[in-house]
């Protein structure tokens, strides 16, 4: 589905843009192609992406963009990795670091545009536990592949330790366990699976689980929420004559994509379903609407790297042995987002940004 679009890019950003913001490049021979490797399946997480492609963004710009989606068994920042693997990578910026201080990646930081974590841990009402301190003796769930990391230094912090202290559970990515109350507290993005037990009948009630069912631990109020999803690429790519202008090409369709979903949320929810996603459109508009506010605001720009937040997320991987090094700045770039942001027209800050008010929906349909 293609849905009209009238924003363009800025003029005179560079030669390509001047050329193809005039008429767009229509002839496949003349882009690019590059591939962008999800950390997931098709969702709205990703929507910007999606908007991007289907709304003919990196068309605009020359390039010819592949959205691969990442299997649950395996890690998108592996697969970033390898020499031959995708121009492009979504991952979380702890697991770039954990791989990176093993010396196992070259990947680099070139646009941050989650601002803010979206990390939650859940509990029933009736469980009593409301903090880490709580989590002694109990069977808490975490993801693998990194995931975990914001759960692992919030423990850390009040000394317990992972299957010493407490029960570490590797549930899957749904809130089954967490339903037939087989672990005391999940994880759960407030994107994701916390709406999956909002979509949930109570038996006891007959009528959708409630908020006030459950105890929610955020991790940025905690104290150990870290940066999340941002844009990677390979540092010996990026030292290839021509992949700098192509990474800032790709950068500024995305962005573009980004303000498109946060001014039309409901239609990149379409584009996404569209695009083969097996979630409810229900649901999908309540991760829109989260997706939104990690995204926006952006106080210094979409994608710019929030330096603050950068080095807490360092110190508290530093802080918790998650690292044994402090990466310096050798593993994020900032010029790219810079230049692609200037390639933009309309809002790049999303100033004022609010969340809509999004009722889950049954099932998530």
């Amino acid at each position: 589905m293609r849905i009209p679009h009238r924003a363009g890019f800025a003029l005179g950003a560079s030669a390509l843009l001047a050329a193809s913001s005039v008429g767009s490049v229509s002839a496949q021979d003349d882009l690019t192609p590059v591939d962008l490797q999800l950390q997931w399946f098709a969702q709205a997480q990703f929507g910007g992406f999606y908007a991007a492609k289907d709304l003919g963004f990196y068309e605009e710009v020359g390039l010819d963009v592949t959205i691969n989606e990442t299997p649950a068994d395996q890690a998108p920042h592996v697969l970033g990795s390898q020499p031959d693997g995708p121009e492009f990578t979504i991952s979380w910026v702890p697991r770039v670091l954990e791989i990176r201080d093993q010396g196992a990646s070259d990947l680099i930081n070139i646009a941050q545009h989650f601002q803010r974590s979206g990390t939650l841990s859940v509990s029933w009402a009736d469980s009593g536990i409301t903090e880490p301190a709580q989590f002694e003796g109990k069977k808490i769930g975490v993801w693998d592949f990194g995931n975990d990391f914001e759960v692992l230094a919030a423990g850390r912090a009040v000394d317990l330790e992972p299957n010493e202290d407490y029960e570490r559970i590797i549930q899957a990515f749904d809130m089954n366990a967490f339903l037939n109350r087989e672990i005391d507290v999940a994880e759960a993005m407030i994107y994701n699976e916390y709406a999956q037990v909002l979509e949930t009948v109570n038996p006891d009630t007959g009528e959708l689980y409630q908020p006030e069912d459950m105890n929610v631990i955020n991790y940025n109020d905690v104290g150990t929420a870290m940066l999340q999803d941002a844009v990677w690429a390979r540092e010996a790519w990026l030292a290839e004559e021509g992949n700098e202008d192509i990474a800032t090409r790709f950068l500024a369709a995305s962005f573009k994509g980004w303000q498109y979903c946060r001014d039309n949320p409901a239609d990149c929810v379409q584009i996404v379903t569209d695009n083969g996603s097996i979630l409810g459109q229900g649901h999908q508009a309540w991760m829109m609407n989260e997706i939104n506010g990690l995204v926006w605001p952006s106080a210094d720009g979409i994608g710019a790297l929030p330096a603050d937040t950068w080095d807490t997320t360092v110190q508290i991987m530093l802080g918790a042995d998650i690292i044994a090094n402090d990466p310096g700045e050798g593993v994020y770039r900032t010029d790219l987002a810079d230049a692609a942001r200037a390639m933009l027209e309309g809002d790049v800050t999303g100033e004022g940004f609010e969340k809509a008010v999004i009722e889950p929906t049954p099932g998530g349909e």
